[in-house]
């Protein structure tokens, strides 16, 4: 894909940089996969806030994903590669051959008329879904499942994919987006390839209010608010605020949140590599 700069004919325009969506063949849905989206603004049943900087956005429709590719064994041709507001990665309309259609993450490199397919004993192509006793090895991948079956839960976001570096008895040893190395089992499917739109990290918004039609509103500096308000607010001028907390006094800047005692923590076989030098 390729990100487009714009001529500043306007103040909002004069830096933006936004994405050419060279690879998109149609701006209409599939009908039968869409389905109405509900916001909350951050409000819950009782009509109290509970998430802040939540709230307005434009109207949106949600385009059910087959992230369990559980048609297995049966080719699909990919219809059109669509974009999806609910996510930063491209989806692609699949057409299977006893006439069923379905929205999968478009990987890269991923056109029109492909044939895809998923299960066991199916060729390492890029958009393929296989289990990950059958995937060799070095490939990149995404869509990556953690409990069989359950569906993809690791790099489904624009340009993201894992490796698999190895396998060791019942596990598959993968290398995260993060860099994080971890044992996943092998009767876990992944997507061969990485996912599309890898240019979306390139992307400036150019103005406030495209950030407001994403839904988000804005966020207010905890050194700028009184203390009664935050653990970094207050303090005569413009003081630094202390240590950096969250509002419900996390530390920031490196404590581990994580708990000691996690089940899955055996799993781990590094950690993500910081970028705090």
């Amino acid at each position: 894909m390729a990100v487009k700069k714009y001529n500043p004919i306007t103040p909002g325009t004069r830096f933006r940089i936004g994405n050419s969506y060279a690879e998109i063949t149609t701006d209409r849905p599939e009908r039968s996969l869409v389905v109405g989206l509900k916001k909350s603004g951050g409000r819950n049943s009782a009509g109290s806030m509970t998430m802040r900087q939540i709230g307005g956005g434009h109207k949106r429709s949600y385009r059910i994903i087959d992230f369990k590719r559980d048609k297995e064994n049966i080719p699909a041709k990919v219809k059109s590669i669509e974009y999806d507001p609910n996510r930063s990665a491209f989806i692609a309309l699949l057409s299977y051959a006893d006439g069923e259609k379905r929205y999968i993450i478009a990987p890269n490199t991923l056109k029109v008329g492909d044939v895809v397919e998923s299960g066991k004993g199916v060729v390492p192509n890029v958009g393929n879904a296989m289990y990950l006793s059958e995937i060799p090895l070095g490939s990149f991948i995404h869509a990556i499942e953690m409990t069989p079956g359950r569906g993809a839960a690791i790099a489904r976001s624009a340009g993201t994919n894992g490796q698999l570096m190895g396998r060791e008895g019942k596990y598959a040893v993968v290398k995260m987006p993060s860099s994080e190395v971890r044992r996943i089992l092998l009767t876990c499917k992944a997507t061969m390839g990485a996912t599309s739109n890898s240019d979306h990290a390139l992307e400036v918004k150019g103005k406030a209010g495209k950030t407001r039609h994403a839904g988000k509103r804005p966020r207010v500096r905890g050194v700028a608010m009184n203390p009664v308000d935050h653990p970094m607010g207050g303090g005569e001028g413009r003081a630094s605020g202390g240590h950096p907390r969250s509002r419900t006094g996390i530390m920031a800047k490196g404590q581990k949140t994580r708990s000691r005692t996690k089940h899955s923590n055996r799993l781990i076989i590094s950690r993500r590599k910081s970028s705090n030098k």
